[in-house]
């Protein structure tokens, strides 16, 4: 199960790439990204959650981030690690369905994944101090 819900946020991580970087629909760009993914329905709509919840609360997740990455104007943010971040918040402050630790572990690992050599070290960093504002 777990790795079937790190493969779903990988393909929200890159449904909200393209939706940010690119000014793609939400809804082409999943039902592209889905239709080859081999998901459960269960997993499909976890995706479908993340970025609905994420484009939703976009202006909430971005005031954080400027809050807690103080040196870095969120448009001089990698947009990868941008997006990893507003899932991140998302998933510790609005949705608060996991624990703090597994969500930050989920993020760091994305960072790794499709972020730059510092990308695991800096999520990690703004991620923490975010996890301050968790109450669970």
């Amino acid at each position: 199960m777990a790795g079937a819900r790190r493969k779903a946020r990988a393909i929200a991580l890159k449904a909200l790439y393209e939706i940010d970087s690119a000014g793609h629909k939400a809804e082409d760009v999943l039902n592209r990204l889905l239709a080859d993914a081999g998901l459960s329905e269960e997993n499909s709509a976890f995706v479908r959650e993340l970025v609905s919840g994420v484009s939703k609360g976009r202006q909430e997740l971005d005031r954080n981030i400027e809050k807690f990455a103080t040196a870095w104007p969120i448009e001089q943010i990698p947009v990868v690690d941008r997006n990893i971040l507003r899932l991140a918040i998302f998933e510790l402050l609005i949705d608060n369905k996991m624990p703090v630790k597994v969500a930050i572990n989920e993020a760091v690992e994305l960072a790794k994944s499709f972020g730059g050599d510092n990308s695991a070290r800096f999520v990690n960093g703004v991620l923490s101090s975010v996890s301050t504002l968790a109450t669970r």
